[in-house]
């Protein structure tokens, strides 16, 4: 709801703001193309094409995280008087920032999501696989569906709302932030309450998302968990209603002894998610229920169960304890043995199927290009010449930068081609460049990392006797846990690029090839 409210003064701001003498950061145009990108990136990739036709700047600005990133009122001020606006999207970036774009453009300026427009020009992308090599199961929260039938657009929210819990004790779901603070999405311990068609006991998510959490139950038994679905398609409009469902979970007990549920499916392994489908109501079908993800990379094995004939399994080895934190008080007193599903992700950690760092592969850089270049002409068609050669130019730097990181890597001996990073952000540098992609701290740079972690992390290390490890320079404050483990294995500490330019790698070209020269200086060796 804070997004919410928060993104109404932006719209009132950004119709104030248009009656108003443009800013100066915008006054010295000349009759320029103005672009708005969200991250610095995509601002660099945009100049090469527009070259002295446009006028770009960045929501996010360098050295800033686009994952976590929170857009400011001079960012809308620059998104008012757009003339045309990119994003990498595939939920690359904060919500937020998503939000204030789409709400503060103006009617009729294009709007385009590279990542998915760069596929129809032979962009390749790849799945995001998700660890589910865990003790119990890896329940989280999706949405599945654009909800175009009900005008519902990406900045949209999905509202997924807990009604009543019944069972022998207080449920909680709830997300660890980074540095370990809980966000609650459902507490029964004090009740649910609605106002304003929105409940405090609510989940909110954009379309085709998903996100991770925690369940924790105070005593062992069944536990029945009743939800309910709103699309709220704007944030002035009265939230659209999408069905209820109750959900079983039994806890420290045999969950094929539910009462009246005989012969159940039992989920109690792999990944699974509470889902609300968008499109099910149009196809006259259930909007809510479980999809269950067993090898976690969406790769058509997904299974839809029936929530009324199945039953979530949390274990008497899901047992945890009560952390001494004040903050965690609201799961009993520090000590107290609860039973728990793990977030098994900290850290708020929104996503989609794909994973969105397309540019970590160069050719997908260049369909950017192509689809950047294709875009100006239809804005500005009078500047059709200048911005085809523009493009033609700077594709042909960027194939010779394929070919330079492509011939660097080359120079790594394959045994000693292993990747580790502070987060998942280099698949597609991996495929694209034959690196092993061989462990990370998190897979969310917003993540803190677990005990568990970190022992995996070490233990790669060892094993794979990697002789480096990479960090990225603007989350060097969150990588103590990286380079506290490779000073333990006395292994070196090198840099690589992943979201943002900064001084250093100023532009795209620059910090490709800087991350190839630091991949074969410090694994070569």
């Amino acid at each position: 709801m804070r997004h919410a409210r928060w993104l109404v003064v932006l719209l009132v701001l950004g119709v104030g703001l248009a009656g108003c003498a443009r800013p100066d950061v915008l006054s010295d145009r000349d009759g320029r193309i103005q672009v708005v990108t969200t991250t610095g990136i995509l601002r660099d990739l945009v100049r090469n094409v527009g070259g002295d036709r446009v006028v770009t700047s960045s929501l996010v600005p360098d050295g800033a995280d686009p994952h976590a990133y929170e857009p400011s009122l001079r960012d809308v001020r620059n998104v008012v008087y757009a003339d045309v606006a990119f994003s990498n999207y595939m939920l690359l970036e904060e919500h937020a920032v998503i939000k204030a774009l789409d709400a503060n453009l103006r009617d009729g300026v294009p709007n385009v999501s590279l990542a998915e427009g760069a596929v129809k020009y032979a962009a390749e992308i790849i799945p995001l696989v998700e660890n589910v090599a865990l003790d119990a199961i890896w329940l989280g929260m999706r949405v599945r569906g654009t909800g175009a039938d009900y005008g519902a657009s990406r900045a949209s929210d999905v509202l997924l709302s807990g009604t009543a819990v019944t069972g022998p004790g207080a449920m909680a779901a709830y997300l660890t932030e980074s540095f370990g603070r809980p966000t609650f999405y459902l507490n029964s311990a004090d009740g649910f309450e609605a106002a304003n068609g929105y409940r405090d006991d609510t989940a909110t998510l954009p379309p085709d998302a998903h996100t991770h959490m925690s369940w924790a139950f105070a005593e062992p038994g069944v536990y029945r968990l009743s939800m309910v679905a709103h699309l709220a398609v704007t944030p002035d409009t009265r939230p659209v209603p999408l069905g209820e469902q109750t959900f079983t979970f039994a806890v420290g007990v045999d969950p094929h002894s539910v009462p009246d549920m005989p012969g159940a499916t039992v989920l109690r392994s792999g990944h699974a998610d509470l889902t609300v489908d968008l499109d099910a109501v149009v196809r006259d079908e259930p909007a809510i229920y479980l999809l269950d993800d067993p090898h976690g990379d969406g790769d058509g094995h997904q299974r839809i169960h029936d929530p009324s004939r199945t039953v979530i399994e949390v274990p008497n080895k899901a047992l945890a304890e009560v952390p001494t934190d004040r903050a965690f008080r609201f799961l009993g007193r520090p000590g107290t043995q609860i039973h728990q599903l793990p977030q098994a992700v900290l850290g708020k950690h929104v996503h989609g199927e794909i994973d969105p760092h397309l540019w970590q592969n160069v050719r997908n850089a260049i369909s950017y290009v192509e689809l950047i270049r294709d875009t100006l002409i239809r804005v500005d068609p009078a500047g059709a010449r200048q911005y085809r050669a523009n493009a033609t130019g700077y594709v042909a730097e960027l194939e010779a930068l394929d070919g330079y990181v492509r011939d660097t890597v080359a120079q790594i001996p394959p045994s000693r081609r292993h990747l580790i990073t502070t987060h998942d952000a280099f698949g597609y540098l991996g495929a694209a460049y034959d690196v092993q992609i061989s462990g990370f701290v998190t897979p969310h740079p917003a993540a803190e990392p677990s005990l568990a972690d970190r022992r995996r992390l070490t233990d790669t290390i060892r094993n794979l006797q990697v002789p480096a490890v990479f960090l990225e320079p603007n989350l060097r404050a969150r990588s103590s846990t990286l380079t506290e483990v490779a000073r333990s294995l006395d292994v070196r500490v090198c840099e690589i690029y992943g979201d943002t330019l900064d001084d250093r790698a100023a532009t795209y070209v620059q910090m490709m090839r800087f991350n190839a020269d630091s991949l074969r200086n410090c694994l070569a060796i």
